[in-house]
């Protein structure tokens, strides 16, 4: 008969390594993680090219004396009739002119085809203290009477005038009410006759 197993023996030593099994199945996904700090700004692309012209603008207003008229007197042989109150001063003659605006209608009266602004300037020597003031299409212009109380100096005035309508009328008067009608001093300072002129310009 077999006899009694005999007691356990000590472990016996750990065998070699085995050889490395498969690779296990991939792991799920982990979670995003945060967002990263942004890169650098890139570097400035080409300037894009020029677009096309715009349109032409509208033409602006013209500059400077749009037209002119020099109307004189020489004394003698003209004004030689004194200038009563509400009478207009005679320029029978013509100076240098440009353009067509400013033209005369007759010795006293000159026409002012446009619409515009117009320099007025004129100078009558006269005898008798007085004044003379500019006339528009029939009206006084209160703002442009000049005088003189004493003396045979020029009677001189300088004033801008508006005209609304085409062909208005502009005239150099002795204002009525004045009591003194004026005499145009003929040869005045001299020998020579003595001028009187109005000059015109358009300017607007």
């Amino acid at each position: 008969m077999a006899g009694a197993i005999g007691a356990l023996g000590p472990q016996g030593l750990a065998g070699a390594l085995g050889p490395q099994g498969a690779a296990g199945l991939a792991g799920a996904i982990g979670a995003l993680g945060p967002q990263g700090l942004a890169g650098l700004a890139g570097a400035l692309g080409a300037a894009g090219l020029t677009g096309p012209a715009g349109p032409t603008g509208p033409i602006g207003p013209a500059g400077g004396v749009l037209g002119f008229a020099d109307f004189f007197a020489l004394m003698p042989p003209d004004n030689s009739v004194t200038v009563a109150p509400g009478t207009d001063v005679s320029f029978p003659q013509d100076g240098p002119v440009s353009g067509t605006a400013i033209t005369r209608i007759n010795a006293s009266s000159f026409d002012l085809a446009e619409i515009g602004t117009y320099q007025v300037l004129f100078q009558v020597n006269a005898n008798e203290a007085g004044q003379l003031i500019l006339t528009l299409n029939g009206s006084d212009l209160s703002y442009t009477v000049v005088g003189r109380a004493t003396g045979t100096s020029q009677i001189v005035g300088t004033a801008l005038v508006q005209t609304t309508v085409i062909h208005s009328v502009l005239t150099v008067r002795n204002p009525a009410g004045n009591s003194t009608a004026l005499t145009i001093t003929p040869l005045a300072g001299g020998t020579r006759p003595d001028s009187a002129h109005l000059v015109i310009m358009k300017i607007a």
